[in-house]
């Protein structure tokens, strides 16, 4: 048995009735290129299985200690059931974006099995009017909780599963998945009273590692070499989450992003979907009449998984606090603003120590977690007082190669997130073979019109990169003419040196 890092376990601490706290990804294939230019419900499940009892991440089951006196363990399931994980479910006709959309919320508002390995798949059929789509189209809809994954281990286990070749790609089953027995509620016990006369040291151990951090963070904010990000203001994002959810997507070439980041000076692909978002977010609400005069803020994760930990599950991150820049009108002063608005967030990060919210994060009071978070959510913490983000901002870069499925070509891949009381609006960036996607996540309460949202994703993107274009056009015309200037220079010397001679 592998114990969950306090990080890992904040996240079933932090899981409410209206707040399942699992991720996903909604990817769409085209079954044309599998042999015989089609795939069956069994061979998915064959294939799936086969790579599934190979990943510990999708075999374990959560054991948790008694009295919730200490953190939980992940526990190597013996009894795998297939079945139980892969489901097969069709659109009805006429099977388009808006019906998928929302199949894909209702079934990301279910929570976990927690007496299952904590994850499951859907495969929707009936895509046959996706705009951009061949009929004939699958979709498949994974949920996996955060407890197990985050983004980057996410991005490897969807690496895992798929092939760089359009085969169908079975592997050998493993003819017996052994599993672990179950400790008894003594042996829980037992451990966690250990592991209480080992934290007094653990947390000097840490203190003493993270000190030299926190003196740079109170030097830097005294002598204004550093800044932090206050006057956050309220929105309709920033309350209880209701259990109902919402989810939509834009898609664009990743050509036109980087376009627009090789447009303005130290940008950076982060920096360009941060921007959209600002801008989108700044057209819906001022749409509503409830734009403040204050930029929003997002909470932006980072991945700090180093190289020894890369293809391991579980949470590597630290976060940054993110002005989007919501107040700015222009597209590519707002893009400006992102960036030196991003630059100083790195800048407070580091000052600190990315790993330092995960060190400490192993302290976290497991007795306590969960029913603050269920206290916080019944009287409604999250209405009061200024919010500390107004919405969350991940970005997970995917690979810029097809992957097959069982045979079929992965069209497109898209993030869907875990709003959560005072978080409602949750916006994953991803990129894959040559696109880059906005998905949307959000409580069903907050944002009844996601088909809106969309298009002020779609405009904000069209306003940047039509500005930054501007800007090109303008820096190629400025340097036509100095290379002209140059070589009407070079002919009046080569004259004055011809008529000398």
């Amino acid at each position: 048995m592998k114990q969950l890092s306090g990080l890992d376990a904040s996240f079933l601490y932090l899981e409410t009735a209206n707040s399942p706290m699992h991720i996903g990804g909604l990817a769409i294939y085209d079954p044309s290129t599998a042999p015989n230019g089609q795939v069956n419900f069994k061979e998915i499940i064959a294939n799936t299985t086969a790579r599934a009892l190979r990943l510990p991440a999708l075999t374990n089951t959560l054991t948790e200690v008694p009295l919730s006196m200490d953190h939980p363990y992940w526990r190597r399931d013996g009894d795998f059931d297939p079945e139980f994980h892969i489901r097969h479910i069709a659109l009805p006709k006429p099977g388009d974006w808006r019906q998928l959309c929302i199949q894909t919320a209702r079934l990301h508002a279910r929570p976990l099995d927690r007496a299952h390995p904590l994850w499951e798949m859907y495969v929707i059929e009936g895509l046959d009017n996706v705009e951009g789509y061949p009929p004939g189209c699958f979709a498949v809809l994974t949920k996996m909780h955060h407890a197990a994954i985050d983004g980057a281990s996410g991005v490897e286990i969807m690496s895992a599963i798929h092939d760089l070749e359009p085969i169908a790609g079975l592997q050998p089953a493993i003819e017996s998945n052994k599993g672990e027995p179950r400790p008894t509620n003594l042996e829980l016990i037992w451990r966690a009273q250990l592991n209480s006369l080992k934290t007094p040291l653990r947390f000097v151990s840490v203190a003493r590692n993270t000190l030299p951090g926190f003196a740079r963070f109170a030097t830097g904010l005294a002598r204004g070499r550093l800044s932090r990000v206050t006057d956050i203001p309220r929105t309709r994002f920033n309350t209880n989450v209701s259990p109902h959810r919402v989810f939509e997507a834009l898609e664009v070439p990743l050509e036109d992003i980087k376009a627009i980041k090789n447009s303005v000076a130290g940008v950076t692909v982060n920096d360009v979907a941060i921007s959209i978002c600002g801008g989108a977010l700044r057209k819906y609400l001022s749409n509503k009449d409830e734009l403040p005069e204050e930029s929003l803020v997002a909470m932006a994760p980072i991945n700090i998984r180093s190289e020894d930990k890369r293809g391991s599950a579980g949470n590597q991150v630290s976060q940054m606090t993110v002005r989007i820049c919501s107040n700015i009108a222009g597209a590519v002063p707002r893009l400006n603003a992102v960036r030196d608005g991003t630059h100083k967030a790195k800048e407070l990060n580091n000052a600190i120590g990315a790993k330092t919210m995960t060190d400490y994060a192993q302290f976290i009071p497991s007795t306590l977690s969960a029913s603050a978070a269920r206290l916080a959510s019944r009287i409604g913490i999250a209405n009061r007082g200024r919010p500390i983000y107004n919405c969350v901002i991940t970005n997970v870069p995917g690979p810029q190669i097809p992957l097959y499925f069982t045979g079929a070509e992965m069209k497109s891949t898209f993030g869907v997130g875990p709003p959560a009381d005072g978080l409602g609006l949750f916006q994953a960036i991803g990129s894959y073979n040559g696109r880059f996607t906005i998905a949307v996540s959000c409580c069903r309460n907050m944002m009844p019109d996601p088909g809106f949202y969309r298009e002020c994703l779609q405009a904000s993107f069209e306003q940047l990169r039509d500005e930054a274009a501007e800007i090109r056009n303008t820096q190629n015309k400025s340097s036509k003419k100095k290379t002209s200037k140059r070589k009407a220079t070079k002919r009046k010397t080569s004259k004055k040196m011809s008529a000398k001679k």
